[in-house]
Protein backbone atom coordinates (compact mmCIF):
# COMPACT_ATOMS: atom_id res chain seq x y z
CA UNK A 1 0.00 0.00 0.00
CA UNK A 2 2.78 2.14 0.78
CA UNK A 3 4.51 1.80 -2.58
CA UNK A 4 1.68 1.91 -4.64
CA UNK A 5 0.81 5.30 -2.74
CA UNK A 6 4.20 6.92 -3.09
CA UNK A 7 4.31 5.99 -6.79
CA UNK A 8 0.81 7.52 -7.09
CA UNK A 9 1.87 10.55 -5.20
CA UNK A 10 4.86 10.49 -7.86
CA UNK A 11 2.61 10.50 -11.13
CA UNK A 12 0.27 13.11 -9.85
CA UNK A 13 3.44 15.13 -9.41
CA UNK A 14 4.28 14.43 -12.94
CA UNK A 15 1.43 15.30 -14.69
CA UNK A 16 1.14 18.25 -12.58
CA UNK A 17 4.18 19.65 -13.28
CA UNK A 18 3.93 18.88 -16.97
CA UNK A 19 0.56 20.82 -17.22
CA UNK A 20 2.11 23.60 -15.04
CA UNK A 21 4.89 24.55 -17.85
CA UNK A 22 2.52 24.15 -20.26
CA UNK A 23 0.01 26.30 -18.53
CA UNK A 24 2.89 29.06 -17.51
CA UNK A 25 4.58 28.83 -21.15
CA UNK A 26 0.81 29.37 -22.94
CA UNK A 27 0.84 25.73 -24.87
CA UNK A 28 -1.97 23.27 -25.86
CA UNK A 29 -3.52 22.68 -22.65
CA UNK A 30 -7.50 24.24 -22.22
CA UNK A 31 -6.31 27.09 -19.80
CA UNK A 32 -3.23 28.49 -19.24
CA UNK A 33 -2.12 31.32 -17.42
CA UNK A 34 -3.46 34.10 -20.06
CA UNK A 35 -6.73 34.68 -21.15
CA UNK A 36 -9.94 36.94 -20.96
CA UNK A 37 -10.57 38.75 -17.44
CA UNK A 38 -13.60 36.77 -15.79
CA UNK A 39 -13.59 39.31 -12.74
CA UNK A 40 -12.93 42.57 -11.53
CA UNK A 41 -9.25 43.33 -11.50
CA UNK A 42 -9.00 43.49 -7.51
CA UNK A 43 -11.02 40.46 -6.78
CA UNK A 44 -8.47 38.79 -9.54
CA UNK A 45 -5.58 40.20 -7.77
CA UNK A 46 -6.87 39.10 -4.51
CA UNK A 47 -7.42 35.39 -5.46
CA UNK A 48 -4.62 35.25 -7.34
CA UNK A 49 -2.88 36.74 -4.56
CA UNK A 50 -4.86 34.34 -1.96
CA UNK A 51 -4.08 30.99 -4.22
CA UNK A 52 -0.24 31.67 -4.26
CA UNK A 53 -0.27 32.24 -0.89
CA UNK A 54 -1.76 29.09 0.22
CA UNK A 55 0.52 27.00 -1.85
CA UNK A 56 3.34 28.79 -0.01
CA UNK A 57 2.13 28.39 3.44
CA UNK A 58 1.78 24.19 2.49
CA UNK A 59 5.03 24.48 0.38
CA UNK A 60 6.81 25.87 3.33
CA UNK A 61 5.05 24.97 6.88
CA UNK A 62 5.10 21.00 5.69
CA UNK A 63 9.00 21.63 5.00
CA UNK A 64 9.34 22.58 8.33
CA UNK A 65 11.29 19.95 11.21
CA UNK A 66 9.18 20.42 13.73
CA UNK A 67 5.89 19.77 11.31
CA UNK A 68 7.67 16.97 10.47
CA UNK A 69 7.88 15.85 13.88
CA UNK A 70 3.89 16.66 14.75
CA UNK A 71 2.96 15.21 11.43
CA UNK A 72 4.24 12.00 11.70
CA UNK A 73 2.69 11.44 15.01
CA UNK A 74 -0.25 10.56 12.43
CA UNK A 75 1.25 9.29 9.55
CA UNK A 76 3.80 6.68 9.12
CA UNK A 77 7.57 8.43 8.56
CA UNK A 78 7.54 6.22 5.25
CA UNK A 79 5.02 8.35 3.60
CA UNK A 80 5.07 11.42 4.92
CA UNK A 81 7.49 12.69 2.01
CA UNK A 82 5.08 11.00 -0.49
CA UNK A 83 2.33 13.23 1.07
CA UNK A 84 3.86 16.38 0.96
CA UNK A 85 4.37 15.82 -2.45
CA UNK A 86 0.99 15.22 -3.02
CA UNK A 87 -0.57 17.82 -1.63
CA UNK A 88 1.85 20.07 -2.80
CA UNK A 89 0.57 18.68 -6.13
CA UNK A 90 -3.11 19.28 -4.94
CA UNK A 91 -2.55 23.01 -3.76
CA UNK A 92 -0.85 23.43 -7.43
CA UNK A 93 -3.65 21.93 -9.07
CA UNK A 94 -6.04 24.38 -7.35
CA UNK A 95 -4.10 27.66 -8.18
CA UNK A 96 -4.06 26.70 -11.88
CA UNK A 97 -7.97 25.63 -12.01
CA UNK A 98 -8.96 28.41 -10.05
CA UNK A 99 -6.82 31.54 -11.49
CA UNK A 100 -7.72 34.92 -12.99
CA UNK A 101 -6.05 36.47 -15.60
CA UNK A 102 -6.81 40.74 -15.20
CA UNK A 103 -5.80 41.25 -18.79
CA UNK A 104 -3.31 43.91 -20.23
CA UNK A 105 0.26 43.64 -21.54
CA UNK A 106 3.42 44.92 -19.91
CA UNK A 107 5.89 43.79 -22.59
CA UNK A 108 6.20 42.18 -25.90
CA UNK A 109 8.95 41.12 -27.79
CA UNK A 110 8.60 40.94 -31.82
CA UNK A 111 11.79 40.40 -33.08
CA UNK A 112 11.79 36.53 -33.91
CA UNK A 113 15.32 35.67 -32.60
CA UNK A 114 14.67 37.65 -29.24
CA UNK A 115 11.47 35.31 -29.22
CA UNK A 116 12.94 32.31 -29.88
CA UNK A 117 15.19 32.99 -27.18
CA UNK A 118 13.13 33.56 -24.75
CA UNK A 119 11.51 30.24 -25.18
CA UNK A 120 14.45 28.42 -25.22
CA UNK A 121 15.45 30.27 -21.41
CA UNK A 122 11.87 29.43 -20.57
CA UNK A 123 12.23 25.54 -21.40
CA UNK A 124 16.32 25.81 -20.18
CA UNK A 125 14.45 27.40 -16.51
CA UNK A 126 12.38 23.62 -16.50
CA UNK A 127 15.41 22.17 -17.46
CA UNK A 128 17.38 23.21 -14.57
CA UNK A 129 14.68 22.70 -12.28
CA UNK A 130 14.73 19.09 -13.22
CA UNK A 131 18.46 18.43 -13.28
CA UNK A 132 18.55 20.19 -9.74
CA UNK A 133 16.22 17.42 -8.45
CA UNK A 134 18.95 14.00 -9.66
CA UNK A 135 21.87 16.08 -8.37
CA UNK A 136 20.07 15.63 -4.92
CA UNK A 137 18.55 12.21 -5.49
CA UNK A 138 15.25 12.86 -7.53
CA UNK A 139 13.52 9.45 -5.74
CA UNK A 140 14.55 10.53 -2.50
CA UNK A 141 13.20 14.65 -2.42
CA UNK A 142 9.96 13.52 -4.57
CA UNK A 143 9.04 10.18 -1.88
CA UNK A 144 9.87 7.46 -3.73
CA UNK A 145 13.24 6.17 -2.91
CA UNK A 146 11.62 5.69 1.17
CA UNK A 147 8.68 3.86 0.12
CA UNK A 148 10.66 1.49 -2.02
CA UNK A 149 12.93 0.74 0.96
CA UNK A 150 10.01 0.08 2.96
CA UNK A 151 8.59 -2.32 0.11
CA UNK A 152 11.87 -4.52 0.36
CA UNK A 153 12.40 -4.23 4.30
CA UNK A 154 15.15 -2.08 4.25
CA UNK A 155 15.74 0.85 6.92
CA UNK A 156 15.32 4.53 5.60
CA UNK A 157 19.04 6.12 5.26
CA UNK A 158 19.59 9.82 4.58
CA UNK A 159 21.37 10.88 1.52
CA UNK A 160 24.55 12.24 2.67
CA UNK A 161 25.59 15.81 1.71
CA UNK A 162 27.29 16.10 -1.84
CA UNK A 163 27.62 19.15 -4.19
CA UNK A 164 27.93 17.91 -7.31
CA UNK A 165 27.84 19.62 -10.92
CA UNK A 166 25.90 22.72 -10.92
CA UNK A 167 25.26 22.79 -7.09
CA UNK A 168 28.69 24.13 -7.29
CA UNK A 169 27.85 27.16 -9.16
CA UNK A 170 24.81 28.20 -7.01
CA UNK A 171 23.38 26.75 -3.61
CA UNK A 172 19.50 27.00 -4.71
CA UNK A 173 19.93 25.48 -7.99
CA UNK A 174 16.31 24.98 -8.12
CA UNK A 175 14.66 27.72 -7.54
CA UNK A 176 17.18 29.77 -9.86
CA UNK A 177 15.73 27.13 -12.40
CA UNK A 178 12.20 28.65 -11.48
CA UNK A 179 12.63 32.44 -11.47
CA UNK A 180 14.32 31.95 -15.04
CA UNK A 181 11.59 30.19 -16.41
CA UNK A 182 8.64 31.90 -14.60
CA UNK A 183 10.26 35.55 -16.16
CA UNK A 184 11.68 34.07 -19.49
CA UNK A 185 8.19 35.43 -21.64
CA UNK A 186 8.28 37.36 -25.11
CA UNK A 187 5.07 38.12 -24.03
CA UNK A 188 4.48 39.50 -20.29
CA UNK A 189 1.16 39.95 -19.50
CA UNK A 190 -0.07 41.87 -16.26
CA UNK A 191 -1.25 38.46 -14.74
CA UNK A 192 2.02 36.94 -15.91
CA UNK A 193 3.83 39.38 -14.48
CA UNK A 194 1.18 39.07 -10.55
CA UNK A 195 2.45 35.61 -10.94
CA UNK A 196 6.36 36.14 -11.49
CA UNK A 197 6.39 38.75 -8.54
CA UNK A 198 4.74 36.57 -6.01
CA UNK A 199 6.62 33.75 -6.58
CA UNK A 200 9.47 35.42 -6.50
CA UNK A 201 9.02 37.19 -3.40
CA UNK A 202 7.80 33.47 -2.45
CA UNK A 203 11.31 31.97 -3.36
CA UNK A 204 13.49 34.95 -2.19
CA UNK A 205 11.59 33.59 1.58
CA UNK A 206 11.67 30.59 1.21
CA UNK A 207 15.58 30.12 0.82
CA UNK A 208 15.73 31.79 3.95
CA UNK A 209 13.60 29.23 5.80
CA UNK A 210 15.23 26.41 3.80
CA UNK A 211 19.11 27.59 4.24
CA UNK A 212 18.45 27.27 8.15
CA UNK A 213 17.52 24.36 8.27
CA UNK A 214 19.93 23.06 6.24
CA UNK A 215 22.56 24.67 8.50
CA UNK A 216 21.11 22.63 11.17
CA UNK A 217 21.04 19.18 9.80
CA UNK A 218 24.34 19.51 8.05
CA UNK A 219 25.99 22.09 10.64
CA UNK A 220 29.40 23.03 9.64
CA UNK A 221 29.38 21.08 5.90
CA UNK A 222 26.48 23.75 4.99
CA UNK A 223 28.35 26.32 6.66
CA UNK A 224 31.29 25.98 4.82
CA UNK A 225 29.47 25.64 1.28
CA UNK A 226 27.39 29.21 2.03
CA UNK A 227 31.15 31.14 2.56
CA UNK A 228 31.98 30.02 -1.08
CA UNK A 229 28.99 29.37 -2.83
CA UNK A 230 26.11 31.80 -4.12
CA UNK A 231 22.62 31.49 -3.30
CA UNK A 232 21.13 32.07 -6.44
CA UNK A 233 23.33 34.47 -8.62
CA UNK A 234 26.14 32.33 -10.31
CA UNK A 235 29.71 33.90 -9.89
CA UNK A 236 28.68 36.49 -7.33
CA UNK A 237 31.17 34.99 -4.69
CA UNK A 238 34.83 33.90 -4.91
CA UNK A 239 35.46 30.34 -4.08
CA UNK A 240 37.64 30.72 -1.52
CA UNK A 241 38.07 27.15 0.03
CA UNK A 242 35.31 23.86 0.21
Amino acid sequence: MFLCYGIISYLAFVGTILYAICFLGDLVVPKTIDGAPQTSLIAAVLINASLLLLFALQHSIMARAAFKQWWTLFIPKEVERSSYVLLSSLCLMLVMWQWQPVGGVVWSVDNKIATDLLHILYLAGWGIVLISTFLVNHFDMFGLRQVWMYFNGKPYTEWPFSIPGLLQMVRQLMYLGFLIAFWSTPVMTMTHLLFAVLTTVYIITATRFEEGDLVNHFDEKYRVYKKWAPMLLPFTKRRTTK
